[in-house]
C-alpha cells in the first residue's frame, strides 16, 4: 500500500471580531502539551497568525482522517485556551489593517526583506499531500504525468474566495497570491532526475531563491522525505474534505507510477495551456468549464468524471473507491469550500462566514 501524509495550515482569529490574532507561538506550545501530540506535528508557519500541522506517515485514508481530526482538536483546544479559534480556509474572511508579523526565524526574516509586500499578503493556507515514490527518478516521471490534472484538483479544492472582507470573484484567490513568487505554478516538464536537479541548481545559483523550500511549484519532489508533494489544494473546511484529496492525490500518483511501468507515453501539454487551465480553475472552481489535461474546454462535472475514470483502477486497488466516490458526489452536490463561504456571505454577511468556517473547521 502506497503511504501518504498530509500537512494543513490554519489561521488564528478572534471569534468576536473575526480579526486575525498573532498567537501562533502560544497556541503551538499549548497544543504540544496536549495528550498524544508531538512537537513535530504542530509547526510554525511564515506569519504569526498561522499554524501548520503534519500527520505521521499513513497507510490508509482512515489513518489520515483520524490523525487530522486529532491534530485539529489539539490545535483548536490550544487556541481556545488563548481566546482565539482556528479556521481552515485558504484566505482570511476578514483581514486586519496592520501587517501580521513574520515568525521569528532567519528564513522568514530573509523572505520579508526580499519581498515585503508579498510576505504581508501571504495569509494563505494550503493542504500539502505527500505520497511515497520509489525514488527521485520515479518522482520526476510522476510529476510529468500529473501536471495536466493539477488544475482539476485546484478547482475541486477551491476554498479561498474572500479577501479583505470582499468576494474576489475567484474561487481560489490563494492560487493567485501564490503565483506571484519567482518559482510557482504548474511545474515544467523534466527529462529525468538529472534534468530536475540541474535546473533546480541553476535556480539556486541565481540567488533569487535561497533554498528549495522556495520552489513553490504546485507539485514538487520533497527534499526531506522520499515523496512527491502536491501543493495545489487550498486547505479544506472539514476533515473529510481533506481525506478526499489525500485519496485523489494518492491514486493519481499510483496511476502515474503504473503508467511509467507499463511504458505509456508521457503527456506533454503546452505550458501556456496549463497556465490558462490553472487560472480558469482558480477563477471559477467547479462553477464553469475547466480545461482538460488534453487542452480542451469541458464541463467541470465531466472533468471530475474523467479524473475518477483515470484513477479508478488505483482507487480499486487501495480499497478507496466507495469512500472517494461518495465524497466526490457530496462535493458536486454541496459545492466547494468557496461555494459554501459565498452561500454564507449571501445569507448572513461576513459574520455568518466567520461563524461557518469556525464551526466547519472542528467537524469530522
Amino acid at each position: 500500500m502506497t503511504t501518504v501524509g498530509v500537512e494543513e495550515e490554519y489561521l488564528l482569529i478572534d471569534p468576536a471580531t473575526g480579526r486575525l490574532v498573532c498567537l501562533a507561538e502560544k497556541v503551538r506550545n499549548a497544543a504540544g502539551l496536549e495528550p498524544f501530540v508531538t512537537a513535530q506535528e504542530v509547526q510554525p508557519e511564515l506569519l504569526q497568525a498561522q499554524v501548520e500541522v503534519a500527520t505521521p506517515v499513513c497507510a490508509s485514508l482512515e489513518e489520515v482522517g483520524g490523525h487530522l481530526l486529532r491534530l485539529r482538536h489539539a490545535v483548536a483546544g490550544a487556541a481556545e485556551t488563548h481566546g482565539c479559534r482556528i479556521v481552515a480556509c485558504g484566505t482570511p474572511p476578514l483581514r486586519q489593517g496592520l501587517p501580521v508579523p513574520v515568525t521569528d526565524q532567519a528564513r522568514y526574516r530573509c523572505l520579508q526583506r526580499q519581498a515585503p509586500q508579498l510576505v504581508a499578503e501571504q495569509l494563505v493556507n494550503g493542504m500539502h499531500v505527500h505520497v511515497a515514490v520509489p525514488g527521485r527518478q520515479a518522482g520526476v516521471q510522476v510529476l510529468n504525468r500529473i501536471r495536466g490534472w493539477l488544475p482539476v484538483l485546484t478547482a475541486m479544492a477551491a476554498n479561498s474566495p474572500l479577501w479583505e472582507g470582499q468576494d474576489t470573484g475567484f474561487a481560489s484567490w490563494r492560487t493567485i497570491v501564490f503565483g506571484r513568487w519567482p518559482v510557482s505554478g504548474v511545474p515544467p516538464r523534466f527529462a529525468d532526475e538529472t534534468d530536475y536537479e540541474t535546473r533546480v541548481r541553476r535556480l539556486l545559483d541565481t540567488g533569487v531563491i535561497s533554498d528549495t523550500g522556495q520552489l513553490y511549484w504546485q507539485a514538487r519532489l520533497s527534499e526531506r522525505y522520499p515523496t512527491i508533494e502536491i501543493r495545489c489544494p487550498d486547505v479544506q473546511l472539514r476533515t473529510d474534505d481533506a481525506v478526499l484529496f489525500a485519496g485523489l492525490v494518492r491514486a493519481l500518483v499510483d496511476t502515474a507510477l503504473r503508467e511509467t511501468e507499463a511504458g505509456v507515453a508521457e503527456p506533454d501539454p503546452d505550458p501556456e495551456v496549463l497556465q490558462t487551465a490553472m487560472w480558469q480553475a482558480a477563477r471559477h472552481g467547479l462553477n464553469e468549464d475547466l480545461i482538460s489535461p488534453g487542452g480542451r474546454r469541458v464541463r467541470a462535472g465531466d472533468a471530475v468524471s474523467r479524473l475518477l475514470a483515470h484513477i479508478g483502477p488505483a482507487l480499486d486497488t487501495a480499497g478507496d473507491t466507495r469512500e472517494i466516490t461518495s465524497l466526490v458526489h457530496r462535493l458536486l452536490q454541496q459545492g466547494t469550500g468557496a461555494d459554501r463561504q459565498r452561500q454564507s456571505l449571501a445569507e448572513g454577511g461576513i459574520d455568518a462566514v466567520i461563524a461557518m468556517v469556525i464551526d466547519a473547521s472542528a467537524m469530522p
